[in-house]
């Protein structure tokens, strides 16, 4: 089965509503003759609706960086999937490391935070990844098997495929340290078998990206691998000659 390569642009807390309005002004014709890719931006929440308004017509979708699994609550500070949905936001990441470490994201909440995306309609970006440390000890296949497992685990069979997946090894996030395509490989065809314990089919349409300081100079070799379907890009997104350049290694 061929799988669509998607390439998404994690912005984190960067460019304020009028800056993300200039990017995204220079990033349309940039990306517009890519073929063969889908491409993505996750403003920061402020720069949602801007963005969603900005790209209207183009190939480039909007992502949030988060998203609660309530569709309402006593939940300060938070964003529900009917929000999302109403802005026009068409998926939205899940579980990035840095939710996960700085900010408490647990196992459990991610495993009511899947299925209610999809319930929505939006598309989740599920990001898994191991420390260094856990690298070095020989555990990343039992953190990557506990994070698959425990976050996909509500979610229905036939709807495996609809998640993506993101391989972020956390050593390799904003440190400008990269996997080589060996360990990138190994690591991602090792979440899409875990997919594969509960369903082949489902594992064959699984899109799974590779995130950790990808840049045009590494792009198309960790493109080329494989089992890898895309990538989740950190500070690359942010530059308007770099994300196009990914774009174009993918497509």
């Amino acid at each position: 089965m061929k799988r669509t390569p998607l390439i998404v642009g994690n912005w984190k807390m960067h460019k304020t509503v009028t800056e993300a309005e200039a990017f995204v002004a220079a990033l349309l014709p940039a990306v517009s003759t890519a073929d063969g890719v889908e491409v993505a931006v996750c403003p920061a929440f402020v720069a949602l609706q801007a963005v969603v308004d900005s790209v209207r017509g183009s190939r480039v979708q909007v992502f949030a960086q988060n998203m609660h699994y309530a569709d309402s609550g006593p939940c300060t500070g938070e964003v529900s999937p009917p929000m999302l949905v109403e802005a026009g936001v068409q998926g939205t990441i899940l579980g990035h490391s840095e939710r996960r470490e700085q900010f408490g994201e647990t196992d459990r909440a991610l495993a009511l935070k899947v299925p209610a995306a999809l319930d929505a309609g939006l598309v989740p970006i599920l990001c898994v990844g191991e420390t260094e440390d856990e690298r070095e000890r020989g555990d990343t296949e039992r953190k990557l098997r506990h994070q698959v497992k425990e976050d996909l685990q509500r979610v229905a069979i036939d709807r495996l495929g609809d998640v993506v997946i993101a391989y972020e090894p956390i050593w390799a996030i904003g440190t400008g340290r990269v996997a080589t395509p060996d360990q990138a490989q190994e690591a991602i065809a090792f979440v899409r078998a875990l997919v594969a314990d509960r369903s082949a089919e489902q594992a064959e349409r699984t899109r799974v990206l590779y995130g950790g300081s990808v840049k045009p100079d590494n792009a198309g070799e960790l493109l080329a691998l494989p089992d890898v379907d895309g990538a989740l890009v950190g500070g690359a997104s942010l530059e308007a000659h770099a994300f196009p350049a990914i774009v174009a290694a993918a497509g």
